[in-house]
């Protein structure tokens, strides 16, 4: 078995993050994809709901970094776009629960920023990924 390639930072005195971490340190390869949205391979978008744009994106995602040698465990950040902070935030259970079924328990340090639009009109999320793959 190999050493992880990231240890995350958890100072003793901060409360525990939930469903993301403050930091990580890394060694190996490192993977930068740029922003997936909720369409297919095919450039089709499937739905016009959040949270199953949101499980397209994350799995594009791992699709790439499947390319790569990798998969979603070597994910070590995580930047969000989002066009509604309150699909966003209304719908926490549901958006865990299509995480974790495409990206496991994996939870790196993200930031989700609230935007008046993305480049594509029917796009309501792009998530930028940073994976480090094992040397």
């Amino acid at each position: 078995m190999t050493a992880p390639v990231h240890q995350v930072l958890q100072p003793a005195d901060w409360a525990p993050a939930r469903g993301y971490s403050n930091g990580m340190v890394t060694r190996g390869r490192t993977v930068f994809l740029g922003g997936q949205i909720g369409w297919t391979g095919d450039q089709v978008f499937e739905t016009d709901d959040f949270i199953g744009q949101v499980r397209q994106a994350l799995e594009n995602i791992a699709a790439l970094l499947q390319e790569a040698g990798g998969g979603p465990e070597h994910v070590v950040r995580l930047t969000w776009f989002i066009t509604d902070k309150q699909a966003y935030t209304s719908r926490l259970r549901e958006l865990g629960e299509a995480y974790r079924a495409v990206m496991g328990r994996n939870f790196p340090p993200m930031s989700v920023v609230q935007v008046t639009a993305l480049i594509e009109d029917q796009a309501k999320v792009e998530i930028e990924a940073t994976a480090v793959l094992p040397d």
